[in-house]
C-alpha cells in the first residue's frame, strides 16, 4: 500500500484534473476523476495515524492546500450549474398560497389583471 504522503501527491494530481475537466466542462469526466479521488480518500482515512515526519507534514499542508484550491476551482464551474438544475426541476418545496389571497382583502383582488 503507498504511504500516506503518495495517496496525497496522486490526489493533488487528480484534483487538478478535476478542475482541467470542470474548466472544459467535461462532466463525465469530471465525475470519473470524483470517484478515483473518492477511493483515495477513503485509503487515506484508512491509514492517517499522525505519525508523518516534520518534512511530509509540511509537504502534505501544500498538497492539501492546493486540493482545496481546485476543490473552489471545480465548485465555480458546476455551482452555476447546479443552480440552473435546482431552478428548473423546482426546489422541492411545496408550493405556498400567494401571501395576498383573494379572500384576505375582500372586494379587492390580489391578482394582476
Amino acid at each position: 500500500m503507498p504511504c500516506q504522503i503518495e495517496l496525497y501527491e496522486e490526489m493533488s494530481r487528480l484534483s487538478s484534473r478535476m478542475a482541467a475537466a470542470a474548466r472544459a466542462g467535461d462532466w463525465e469526466r469530471l465525475i470519473e476523476l470524483e470517484s478515483a479521488t473518492r477511493g483515495l480518500r477513503d485509503a487515506l482515512l484508512a491509514i492517517d495515524d499522525g505519525s508523518e515526519a516534520a518534512t511530509d507534514l509540511a509537504r502534505k499542508h501544500g498538497l492539501i492546500q492546493r486540493i482545496l484550491d481546485d476543490d473552489a476551482e471545480v465548485r465555480r464551474h458546476t455551482e452555476p450549474w447546479m443552480e440552473r438544475i435546482v431552478c428548473f426541476l423546482g426546489d422541492g418545496r411545496p408550493h405556498r398560497e400567494p401571501l395576498l389571497a383573494p379572500a384576505a382583502n375582500p372586494g379587492k383582488s390580489s391578482y394582476p389583471g
